[in-house]
């Protein structure tokens, strides 16, 4: 006997029910819908991959952002501000870095709007920090990675994720 475990993954469109009709492409049964299929997903996909993944952006959002306490004083800086001493370069190394919090934030399913705020944040601090010596000191002040990850947090914390989610299916093969 042979017991064989699968996990598939589905994109959140294949859970819309779907209405076949006469049109010659449905194959029959008008005004009904498709069988479906059993399963067994969670609304929030797998909870250990979105922790998992929060974590990483923290890490991120942290070392971007605040990993550098300056001695003797209250100021926290991190590599973003670091980068951007480096002219025009540094900003988009930093900006592309930064675009790593909104590629997680759109796989987990965040909404237009959040994901135009996150963008708005990645981008003012890209373009303003890009302007020499002001620049480099508003780099230091504004933290869009932790600003990120603060609403895809809020977010998920709101509405879940709408990643895609899983079918278990398990088989067993007698022979």
């Amino acid at each position: 006997m042979v017991d064989v475990h699968v996990e598939i993954l589905l994109p959140p469109s294949m859970f819309q029910s779907k209405i076949y009709t006469n049109s010659g492409r449905s194959g029959g049964r008008a005004g009904r819908a498709a069988p479906q299929p059993q399963r067994r997903a969670t609304p929030l996909g797998r909870d250990t991959d979105v922790q998992e993944t929060l974590v990483r952006l923290d890490a991120l959002a942290r070392v971007m952002d605040s990993a550098i306490k300056i001695p003797g004083t209250n100021v926290v800086m991190g590599f973003d501000a670091l980068l951007g001493l480096l002219p025009v370069v540094g900003d988009a190394i930093s900006g592309v870095i930064s675009s790593y919090v909104i590629w997680e934030a759109r796989r987990l399913g965040v909404s237009r709007l959040v994901m135009a705020r996150m963008v708005g944040n990645t981008a003012i601090d890209t373009i303003v920090g890009s302007v020499p010596f002001v620049g480099d000191l508003f780099d230091v002040a504004y933290k869009s990675n932790t600003k990120n990850v603060a609403l895809l947090k809020r977010h998920l914390e709101k509405h879940g994720s709408s990643r895609a989610r899983t079918i278990d299916v398990s088989y067993s093969v007698e022979g």
